[in-house]
């Protein structure tokens, strides 16, 4: 069964409700429509009528909750959460109504973290940032994590390495500044994150341009001390590092660059010392390789928040929600 069908089951065992705040994109209610059709999840869409006249018509939306931010019964709730947990930044009931109405996202984040909804899908016409500030102001990171990352599962076809041609990638779409202790952090959290996706026991390659001292230079330094930290922090975990990509998940060449590693030639998770290495390595694996890529997921946040890329397809929204889904019952 490939990746996303196994997903997709996982999710239908146990329907939870996520909320697509961008009801201004055709791509949100066709998703919507197939993931209400294949029992994914309970669909909620914010918008106004004028919203889903523009955008929506067309679309059977049976079973589908479209509720619009400005006559919600529940939206003085909102406010008040919104102003309880952001005063201190001098948000006031004005300034949360205003900013909840005109960005649903913060609406959709109020949701969940009111406990009406388990997990938000957005970024199709919207960027990262505007999926993760509201996320992060208002739903926070979980307990002892002190950033949010973000990984895409790629599933490379007829390829004999990773987990069955199976890999986890991070960080492809959220820092753009490292340091060890942040890629140690990445490297628990995409152990996790692949440990519950993929149900197999992770093995963490911490990338570099060297493996094992080959190279001399900052950034081999800061990548090989992230592979200290993390073993110190994650004993549970086989992390190794520094390691080329070949070296990682190629036995052959693990076996004359990292003889002695029980990660070389076996990684299934991958990090990347940059987001523009990881940001171009998925993409170059999606495009040359023809894999597919699902993502990016969010970890870090207390609760599911994930994002798209502007270029996604409607397919590609049902994917992600049903990963949501699925991370809203580990949550749980």
């Amino acid at each position: 069964m490939a990746f996303i069908d196994s997903i997709k089951e996982k999710a239908k065992s146990n329907k939870k409700t996520i909320v697509l705040p961008e009801s201004m994109d055709q791509r949100t209610y066709e998703a919507a429509v197939k993931c209400t059709k294949e029992g994914i999840a309970n669909i909620i869409i914010l918008g106004t009528p004028e919203d889903i006249q523009n955008h929506g018509t067309g679309y059977d939306l049976t079973g589908i909750t479209i509720l619009d931010p400005f006559t919600d019964p529940n939206r003085q709730k909102y406010i008040d959460k919104f102003v309880e947990l952001r005063a201190k930044k001098g948000v006031t009931p004005e300034i949360a109504e205003q900013q909840m109405t005109k960005d649903y996202m913060y609406y959709a984040c109020l949701m969940c973290r009111c406990g009406d909804a388990d997990g938000v899908v957005s970024g199709a016409c919207h960027s990262t940032g505007n999926t993760i500030r509201p996320a992060l102001q208002l739903l926070k990171t979980k307990p002892g994590v002190k950033s949010v990352s973000g990984f895409f599962i790629v599933e490379v076809p007829n390829c004999p390495y990773g987990e069955n041609g199976t890999f986890l990638f991070a960080d492809c779409a959220v820092n753009t500044d490292f340091d060890s202790e942040k890629l140690a952090e990445i490297a628990g959290l995409s152990a996790d994150s692949f440990r519950a996706y993929i149900g197999a026991e992770p093995k963490v390659a911490m990338l570099s341009f060297s493996t094992k001292g080959s190279a001399k230079h900052d950034n081999v330094t800061m990548v090989a001390e992230a592979a200290k930290i993390a073993k110190e922090k994650y004993p549970q975990v086989k992390i190794d590092g520094e390691l080329q990509f070949d070296a990682a998940i190629v036995p052959e060449v693990a076996k004359l660059k990292a003889p002695v590693s029980e990660v070389a030639g076996h990684a299934n998770t991958l990090i990347f010392p940059s987001l523009e290495a990881g940001n171009i390595g998925y993409k170059i694996a999606q495009r040359l390789a023809h894999a597919n890529a699902y993502g990016p997921v969010l970890q870090g946040l207390s609760m599911p928040v994930n994002d798209l890329s502007r270029g996604c397809f409607a397919d590609d929204i049902v994917g992600v929600v049903a990963m949501t889904a699925v991370e809203a019952m580990m949550n749980s």
